[in-house]
């Protein structure tokens, strides 16, 4: 890892410049090797709310007003790209993108890839009906059980007490469909679902009285920016500012928006 570039370096009087990217073709060209002074941020054409929300007119989400926050102290100005997750990593190699968020867990080869320090953990948890008197510590908690899970995910931790039937697994497509078979259906006993995802939806939907969360997780990664290889002292930098609003309360403010 190259040594951390000093904060005042990289400060400028540039105001930040957003973006929305269109086509594919017009996407400017740089070289691998080429590092400019815009950070071209991809947040997706579906989003990842409360990670990513794109279907407002401006962009936002817990990733994005941390990156929208940073990146101007930095000195560069912020560039908005939409790719999908399955061009991402080949664009972002051939020097499309300078960036986009990712776990390192949900990366082919991370070693391709820098990543920043964790901006927030994604946690998988149980949520349950709030007089209910389940909770989870252990899978066999949840012994004879139905849980609502999402249509198509792999549990790994549970996987082989849903293969044994020992708990019960009823799938269905949307997380927010989740909530609402757990609230209205009585043979549904808990939802597994990301945390803040499930916080989000909730708030969204008015029902934050009718449910609680587990304290355990079965799963928790750190949900990063990914950078190439030459970005390693923007990574550097980008993790010092990022303590720095950890620490001076600006990282709470933007979580407490979403929850």
């Amino acid at each position: 890892m190259q040594h951390l570039l000093s904060r005042t370096s990289l400060l400028t009087n540039k105001p930040l410049t957003t973006l929305i990217a269109g086509a594919f073709l017009s996407l400017p060209v740089h070289s691998a090797e080429e590092q400019t002074d815009t950070f071209r941020f991809n947040i997706s054409p579906n989003g990842y709310p409360p990670y990513l929300i794109v279907d407002e007119r401006e962009p936002a989400g817990i990733m994005w007003d941390v990156v929208k926050l940073i990146v101007p102290r930095l000195g560069y100005d912020l560039e908005v790209q939409k790719i999908p997750r399955k061009r991402v990593d080949q664009l972002l190699e051939e020097g499309y993108l300078d960036g986009t968020p990712r776990a390192i867990e949900w990366t082919d080869e991370p070693e391709r890839f820098v990543f920043t320090d964790a901006v927030v953990n994604v946690e998988e948890v149980f949520f349950f009906a709030k007089d209910s008197n389940l909770d989870y510590h252990y899978p066999s908690d949840l012994f004879g059980k139905t849980v609502v899970t999402h249509l198509g995910y792999l549990y790994p931790v549970m996987e082989p007490y849903f293969n044994n039937n020992k708990i019960k697994r009823f799938d269905v497509p949307r997380d927010r469909d989740m909530f609402r078979f757990l609230l209205h259906g009585d043979r549904f006993d808990t939802a597994l679902a990301d945390r803040l995802v499930g916080q989000w939806i909730i708030k969204k939907e008015g029902l934050a009285d009718h449910f609680r969360t587990s304290e355990a997780s079965i799963s928790e990664y750190g949900f990063r920016v990914m950078l190439r290889p030459e970005w390693s002292e923007f990574a550097d930098a980008f993790n010092v500012e990022l303590n720095a609003i950890r620490e001076n309360g600006e990282l709470d403010a933007i979580l407490a928006n979403y929850r």
